[in-house]
């Protein structure tokens, strides 16, 4: 019996072992994802559909700066240099495919930081994931002023992004409507459809000294303005207010402006697109400004963007567009997380990105907050005739 009973207790204590082993395994895998000879970097991005120009740039800005890092060895992890392999995946612009692609780029394909999406909602769908894969998720674009936080308003441990928020860049909107065009009435026309416009509006409206003499709303996709812009028409103001994407913005300037609406128009770097431009026309495009954290324009006195966007131009065709930088940013932004954790294991990436501190990027210099926004200055671009002419930088 007491043979039996220890045979018993040895096997129970096998089995117990080999429970624990289990549980070794499944807490070690629990700790993300581990990088071998190559930094795979996961890009979950808006390649096609609604917001597939944001995409676009900022594939462009990824595979530059990929390219670059590359050439020179790669990134240096703990005195080794490994190369980056970004592993690119459409989310169509939709909320469901970027949470299904970004289970595939932690899950399947073992990417050890993701960035994108560039949208808030499609960003905010995939935060679950990033969460429970322990791989951190940068948005180079993501603006909307919670992004980044839970619903109780605690910090999303592996959420982290590249912009400036929604409220920043309606504060300063309205701070330079009114200071610097010296309008005092002001007619406001959103997106209610998304948290991006509305959360600029509201932050526009706070801070705006002046009266908001009419504020009129829109879905995202409608295309004719012509009965919202007539009513608009009709009242008193110095200048219009347009926080939404491209696609809308576009559209309503080329209505706003054949419908008589001479005064200037104002948004957010939702405009930051050629594509707006294409579908305003360069004649309907002039005394528009929006705000941004980039522009080609500062390349005359900004060796860093100079540098930069010489070499997008001599690979795309073009100047830099602004998602374009950001994205890029966003790639060096995890090489230095790598590089100061000696680490490229996505746990010790996200402790990186936290801790980033007086980043010097194209996009201006970066200090990660506590609650993992950054910290950097804002532009405020001027377009004539489909041009921009003029970047005013507000710090």
């Amino acid at each position: 019996m007491k043979i039996k009973k220890m045979a018993g207790f040895a096997a129970a204590a096998m089995m117990c072992s080999a429970f624990m082993a289990g549980c070794t395994v499944k807490s070690a895998a629990s700790k993300g994802n581990q990088a071998g000879d190559t930094i795979k970097i996961g890009v979950n991005m808006e390649l096609s559909g609604a917001a597939a120009g944001y995409g676009q740039q900022e594939k462009n800005g990824i595979e530059l700066a990929v390219q670059e890092i590359n050439a020179k060895g790669g990134v240096n992890v703990n005195g080794k240099k490994k190369k980056i392999k970004a592993i690119y995946r459409d989310n169509k612009s939709s909320t469901s495919t970027s949470a299904s692609v970004a289970a595939q780029l932690t899950s399947q394909d073992k990417a050890v930081a993701l960035i994108g999406p560039a949208t808030t909602n499609a960003g905010t769908a995939t935060i679950p994931t990033a969460n429970k894969a322990n791989v951190p998720f940068l948005s180079a674009s993501a603006t909307a002023p919670d992004f980044t936080l839970d619903k109780k308003g605690k910090v999303q441990p592996y959420v982290f992004r590249a912009c400036f928020k929604d409220d920043y860049q309606g504060i300063t909107a309205a701070k330079f409507a009114y200071d610097t065009l010296k309008a005092k009435k002001v007619a406001i026309l959103a997106d209610n459809s998304s948290d991006y416009g509305t959360g600029i509006t509201k932050a526009f409206k706070k801070a705006f000294k002046g009266q908001v003499v009419a504020a009129q709303y829109f879905q995202a996709g409608d295309k004719d303005f012509n009965s919202i812009l007539t009513s608009i028409k009709s009242k008193n103001f110095d200048a219009l207010y347009i926080p939404a994407y491209y696609t809308e913005c576009g559209t309503i300037i080329k209505q706003a402006r054949e419908a008589g609406i001479k005064q200037p128009i104002l948004g957010a770097d939702g405009m930051s697109d050629d594509k707006m431009i294409k579908i305003a026309g360069n004649a309907n495009s002039s005394d528009i400004y929006y705000t941004t954290p980039f522009t080609a324009l500062s390349a005359a006195t900004n060796p860093l963007v100079s540098k930069f966007n010489k070499a997008y131009n001599a690979k795309f065709g073009e100047d830099a567009p602004t998602f374009a930088a950001l994205a890029y940013d966003s790639v060096y932004m995890v090489k230095k997380a790598i590089e100061t954790e000696k680490s490229a294991d996505s746990v010790k990436i996200r402790e990186g990105l936290a801790k980033l501190k007086n980043f010097k990027g194209v996009t201006g210099n970066t200090t990660m907050d506590a609650k993992h926004n950054p910290q950097k200055s804002i532009t405020i671009v001027k377009l004539e005739n489909g041009k921009s002419v003029k970047g005013y930088v507000v710090k």
